[in-house]
């Protein structure tokens, strides 16, 4: 195998706000992984929150570049434990991950849906996130952009108010992230106003960790709650089940669709609903994510319709949330 590793500084159309943080641009790392003349094409955003920057990424493909080209590729399964044990952590992991997937597709001729004998007909429609900003600023994001399902991004001292105020402009699905920034007490509080508002679940209302306010939440909470910084990596699933009614995973942080098919069967078993959730990553990242739709309940893969510029073509978002598949096999990406 052949790797190469390239670094994009993607550009977003607008300031992009959450709970902790605001950025304008967001530093990309694309993995190409080449095998008998086809190329699978895979992706990790840095990440402040994660100590990730698209250096660490690189540095640690690098020190064992000669290893994992050397490996004699056969399936994307097998080939992921082999990087496990190099020692790579779960943001490197994902982009050598995706890439390894999307070549096996091309070596098959199949796109991955197809492989995993899922039917990509059905599927659930993707949100479209607004960040925090001015409550004139959020609405005029939400009127810029008319969509079935948007994901709101709250954590400020007029949360309610802000949903209530959106509410006047539109009659489509919310869903709340508020990324840790509520206590439990809050949360249950906010619930009934906002299930009057429309709202259709709340991600994430309280700190990572807090379980004791999760419970509370569990108990009293009127408003489904879905996990995500709570739930990281595939030990996480089943602590998860306890506390919350579904599990939201990033391929970034899980390490890749390879875990994240195991973890998605898990909840499963658990009767959780299922949600993966994106980085504001390219068409690479999101042409995967694609890949597992059949099998969500939920999908948060707005990443390309907030950048000002793609740097790869593949699955296409279409005005009404729904997508055109490419023709390609794999994830069916190529870069521009």
């Amino acid at each position: 195998m052949r790797i190469q590793t390239l670094k994009y500084e993607l550009e977003l159309q607008h300031p992009f706000s959450i709970s902790r943080e605001t950025h304008t641009t967001q530093d990309t790392l694309i993995v190409c992984l080449s095998h008998n003349g086809k190329t699978g094409y895979g992706e990790s955003t840095s990440n402040p929150y994660y100590q990730i920057t698209v250096e660490s990424m690189q540095a640690e493909i690098a020190a064992v570049q000669n290893q994992i080209e050397a490996y004699d590729f056969d399936h994307p399964e097998h080939f992921h434990s082999f990087l496990e044990k190099l020692g790579l952590q779960h943001f490197t992991l994902c982009a050598m991950d995706l890439a390894a997937h999307d070549l096996y597709g091309k070596l098959l001729n199949k796109p991955l849906y197809e492989i995993w004998g899922t039917d990509a007909s059905k599927y659930p429609i993707t949100n479209y996130t607004i960040g925090i900003d001015t409550i004139p600023k959020m609405v005029e994001k939400l009127k810029e952009k008319p969509w079935p399902v948007y994901k709101i991004k709250l954590g400020t001292a007029d949360d309610v108010a802000i949903v209530r105020e959106l509410r006047k402009h539109t009659q489509s699905v919310f869903r709340i992230d508020a990324n840790c920034a509520w206590t439990a007490e809050e949360t249950i509080k906010n619930a009934p106003l906002l299930k009057d508002l429309g709202v259709e679940f709340l991600e994430q209302p309280l700190k990572a960790d807090d379980w004791e306010g999760m419970q509370k939440v569990k108990e009293e909470c009127q408003l489904p709650v879905i996990a995500d910084e709570s739930c990281i990596v595939e030990s996480d699933v089943e602590k998860c089940g306890v506390y919350f009614d579904g599990i939201n995973i990033k391929l970034t942080k899980c390490g890749g669709l390879t875990p994240a098919l195991r973890m998605i069967k898990k909840a499963r078993e658990l009767e959780m609903k299922v949600m993966v959730g994106c980085m504001t990553e390219s068409t690479v990242g999101i042409s995967a994510i694609a890949q597992l739709l059949p099998q969500l309940d939920f999908v948060d893969m707005d990443g390309p319709l907030l950048l000002k510029a793609d740097i790869a073509q593949g699955v296409q978002i279409l005005a009404d949330g729904k997508l055109t598949f490419p023709e390609l096999p794999g994830s069916g990406v190529e870069l521009l």
